[in-house]
């Protein structure tokens, strides 16, 4: 009854669902892998932003590589704007996705050393991509500013290319190095995105508060694989199953056919 397996096209299609099984399964533990990162992201997240803010001294120092667990950490800088040597990063874009700036102005801390703080976001001028566009000032004297604490920026981790010529006081990247080289002075590694004080007439936007990854995603995607998995044995005995049973009925009927009629 079962003879029909040999054939090459049963053959074919029973080493096709001996393959899907283990790849299935190997898919659903992946996806459990990408559910424990992200669960393990968006906790280093949330501790971060829920974190006391510190000095931002206690987390950089010039030349210093901001670490996970230090991204996003509240701190907060005493000192004030340089707004005569700050520039604008190109091709940043809002929470409607609409392209602009982003404003990166050097902070003189009371030691003379330089945090570079990304005031936010202001939209590009339709009618010129090459000028300075306008920018809205920061409180002038004395103050302290509080924003969460980042990494620099490289085009490996974030794509972004770093072009060449550009127009005058305008950047691809927020990098420290780099701008500790345009700048001739001493730069905390990293940056921060500012929180407070806001600005007046909400300009420029801040930038909002990183969100965090759908992890449950990944642990419903997993359970999708292992139960695919499962039913492709399921699958293979009721095709074994529906396939003898056709051919036993296509067997009978053969053999009504060949019986001689009887008066």
């Amino acid at each position: 009854m079962y003879r029909f397996l040999l054939s090459r096209q049963w053959v074919i299609l029973t080493l096709v669902s001996l393959l899907l099984i283990p790849t299935m399964i190997r898919l659903g533990f992946w996806q459990m892998h990408r559910y424990d990162e992200r669960t393990a992201r968006n906790q280093l997240v949330s501790d971060a932003l829920t974190a006391a803010a510190v000095p931002v001294e206690r987390l950089t120092t010039p030349g210093h590589t901001v670490t996970r667990d230090e991204r996003y950490r509240s701190v907060t800088a005493t000192g004030s704007f340089d707004t005569a040597r700050e520039v604008v990063v190109r091709r940043r874009v809002n929470a409607d996705e609409t392209v602009g700036f982003h404003v990166l102005t050097p902070f003189v801390l009371t030691d003379g050393t330089v945090l570079l703080v990304d005031r936010g976001w202001i939209p590009a001028d339709a009618a010129s991509q090459t000028a300075f566009p306008k920018v809205p000032a920061p409180p002038g004297g004395r103050l302290t500013v509080t924003g969460r604490l980042m990494p620099d920026e490289t085009t490996a981790a974030s794509g972004i290319k770093d072009l060449k010529g550009l127009p005058d006081r305008q950047v691809m990247l927020i990098n420290s190095e780099q701008e500790a080289r345009r700048l001739g002075a001493r730069v905390l590694g990293g940056y921060i995105a500012q929180t407070a004080p806001e600005p007046k007439g909400d300009t420029p936007e801040l930038v909002g508060r990183p969100g965090s990854e759908d992890a449950a995603l990944n642990y419903a995607y997993a359970i999708q694989w292992w139960l695919f998995s499962a039913g492709v044995p399921i699958g293979w005995v009721v095709l074994v199953r529906r396939e003898a049973r056709d051919r036993s009925q296509a067997a009978a009927r053969e053999t009504e056919q060949a019986e001689p009629a009887t008066v």
